[in-house]
């Protein structure tokens, strides 16, 4: 069963998705770059705001692979209550010596690796990731000019994205400039979410604003394509 994820960078944009009943509301600022973070105090008054009311996510940024940066930036998102926190892993750096910097960390905080599908990422962190105690795995666009994630890979090499992530039994994303015309695709690789950003929006603007109608066609699409309501098991599992 497949879920949605829907992106937003304020507290309008929370309502207007808590009221279309999506599976998880990803903050950001897309502004600042493929996982631009927004600041403390407002993912945590966005936080209390939802009240539970649905699963949360947020990035910490599209910072450098430098492990004691990004632990930082990880230790302070994490006190803001949000169930799960974002890494994206950029090119260049060391990612084992990234993964491994967050071993302990993981037994209290939720950790989602993103992974950029248009630099040819390298599918042998997943397992690196599992060992970790990584909550989950996404594939996502780092240059939103460049197309859809349907655009920059294959489908073949998406479905062994999932395959691998599934195999280490990983919370398992796909995301990058999707639109309407990608779902019944990448619903065929039965991935655990979709998530969108720039399809919800005016004109498909990913740093404007959200457009109701085209959340609400989104989420109708992705329910009705797998006809059944996401519930979050796969979450627990991914935990174990």
């Amino acid at each position: 069963m497949t879920g949605m994820l829907a992106s937003v960078k304020n507290l309008a944009e929370v309502e207007l998705v808590v009221n279309a009943n999506v599976d998880i509301i990803d903050l950001k600022q897309p502004e600042l770059g493929a996982l631009g973070a927004l600041p403390i105090g407002l993912v945590k008054e966005i936080v209390e705001k939802i009240n539970g009311r649905c699963v949360v996510s947020a990035t910490v940024g599209d910072l450098p692979m430098n492990a004691e940066i990004i632990f930082n930036a990880v230790s302070e998102m994490a006190k803001t209550g949000v169930d799960f926190v974002k890494i994206g892993f950029f090119p260049d750096g060391d990612w084992f010596e990234i993964v491994q910097k967050f071993a302990d960390l993981t037994q209290n905080i939720k950790l989602i690796a993103v992974l950029f599908a248009d630099t040819q990422p390298n599918f042998s962190i997943i397992s690196e990731l599992k060992t970790a105690g990584f909550a989950g795995v996404m594939l996502d666009t780092m240059n939103k000019q460049k197309g859809a994630l349907t655009q920059v890979m294959t489908h073949e090499t998406i479905a062994e994205f999932v395959e691998l992530t599934k195999k280490e039994s990983l919370l398992c994303g796909l995301a990058g400039s999707l639109r309407l015309d990608d779902i019944a695709e990448l619903l065929q690789c039965d991935v655990d979410y979709l998530g969108f950003r720039g399809a919800l929006c005016n004109q498909h603007n990913r740093v404007g604003e959200l457009d109701l109608n085209a959340l609400k066609q989104i989420q109708c699409t992705v329910s009705n394509a797998v006809n059944v309501t996401f519930d979050f098991t796969c979450v627990q599992k991914a935990q174990k």
